[in-house]
Formats: structure tokens, C-alpha cells, sequence
């Protein structure tokens, strides 16, 4: 097969051009297509610029056509799969956010749902171990309903419930869990409460799901509980 030297600049220069031309009309290809693309024109130049004399080996450029054509198999199939897998995925995301509507989940918020019984049961991440840790239970307009003192409590995420009565049954509340400190003094602490699941939103091909509920609109990887 001959080989390209001084012609070889010309020939980048038209494949360039045509690149450029391609570009400026606005054509939108895949990388497979951008890469055949480039195969057959550099082809086509170095037929263009071979030597008459030594014309191109005919076997070896058909041994280059079989495996471009070989290598665009394979990205087929690869996009394939991944095509398969990604539709896999946003079926299994549809399945579980179909299974969770009306469940009641467990995440970091001040707001809560009293089960059928009037009960709030939720967890608390105390940081270090103190001398008591107080529950207040405030309604949606922010009177306050409750308080309960669990007193002393050790490092780690804790359990707590509140029996609101068969008053308290489905109703909302705010809630705030505080710690005591050495001084005396009381810092609010992270808590996560329970609410009911009333729908859930599916992202971008089944990633990033959203869990909308009485107590927000949050991801599911927010979820600290499913069910109590």
C-alpha cells in the first residue's frame, strides 16, 4: 500500500473543510457517525492523492472497512445494552415508588402525622449523652399541645413516641426534640418524623426519585424509614 507524505497536509486540510461545512449547516451526528464520517473521508483522500504509480492496496483498505464496520457492531450493541439497562432501571424505580404511595416514611423534618391511634413515633440523633431530652408537640398553627421529658439519654439515634389520644388520630404537627446541655440550657437536635406517603415522582429515567408526603416534597435517598 503506498504511503501519504507531502500530500498528507492537504489532505487533513479538505477533510477539515468538509468537517466545517458539516458543522455549519447545523447537523447534529453521534460520535459512531462522526467516526464513520472521518473513516470515509480519509479513505477517499488517500485514494485521491495516492501515487498512480503505486496505487492503494485494495485487500488491506477492505481489511479497514471490516473493521470500522466491526467496531460500529460493537458500539450498536453497547448502546443496546445500555439502552436495555436503562429501561430496566426506570421500571424498577416505577415498581418500588408504586409500592411506597401510602406507606408512611421516616425522614428530618419538624413535621409529623399521628398514626390511626394518635401516635408519633419517631427517632432522634442525640450527639453525646445527656441529663434529659424534652419532646414539644405544637399544632399546624403553633400552639403548644405537649411536652414530654425522656430523661437521661445516651449517645446514638434513640426511639421516642407520643400518644396524642384518639383526638390526635391522622392529625399534623410540628414537633421539636431538644437535648440538655451542661449549663442547663436546651439545643434543638435532629429528628426524623413520620408522614404518609401521598405520591411519588420519578426523575430523569427512574433516577432521583422524589417521595412527596404531608411533611414535604424530599428525595428518596432522604428517606431515614420506611414504615414504624
Amino acid at each position: 500500500m503506498s504511503t501519504i507524505d507531502g500530500n498528507s497536509s492537504n489532505i487533513f486540510d479538505q477533510i477539515n473543510k468538509a468537517n466545517q461545512a458539516s458543522d455549519a449547516s447545523g447537523t447534529t451526528k453521534s460520535k459512531s457517525q462522526q467516526d464513520s464520517d472521518m473513516f470515509m473521508q480519509l479513505m477517499i483522500a488517500q485514494l485521491k492523492n495516492q501515487d498512480p504509480t503505486s496505487p492503494a492496496d485494495t485487500e488491506a483498505m477492505m481489511a479497514q472497512i471490516g473493521q470500522m464496520n466491526q467496531a460500529e457492531s460493537m458500539n450498536n450493541l453497547t448502546n443496546s445494552i445500555q439502552s436495555m439497562s436503562q429501561s430496566m432501571i426506570t421500571s424498577q424505580s416505577a415498581l418500588q415508588a408504586s409500592s411506597m404511595v401510602g406507606q408512611t416514611v421516616l425522614f428530618d423534618t419538624d413535621k409529623a402525622t399521628a398514626n390511626s391511634e394518635g401516635k408519633v413515633e419517631g427517632i432522634y440523633d442525640l450527639p453525646g449523652e445527656t441529663d434529659n431530652v424534652r419532646v414539644t408537640v405544637y399544632d399546624m398553627n403553633g400552639a403548644k399541645v405537649d411536652q414530654i421529658e425522656l430523661g437521661k439519654q445516651s449517645f446514638g439515634e434513640q426511639k421516642f413516641s407520643w400518644h396524642g389520644g384518639s383526638d390526635a388520630a391522622a392529625n399534623e404537627y410540628k414537633i421539636k426534640v431538644e437535648a440538655q446541655k451542661t449549663d442547663g440550657e436546651y439545643t434543638e437536635i435532629v429528628s426524623y418524623l413520620p408522614n404518609k406517603v401521598n405520591s411519588v415522582t420519578l426523575g430523569q429515567n427512574g433516577v432521583g426519585m422524589r417521595v412527596n408526603t404531608n411533611g414535604g416534597d424530599i428525595l428518596m435517598s432522604s428517606v431515614k424509614q420506611i414504615g414504624v
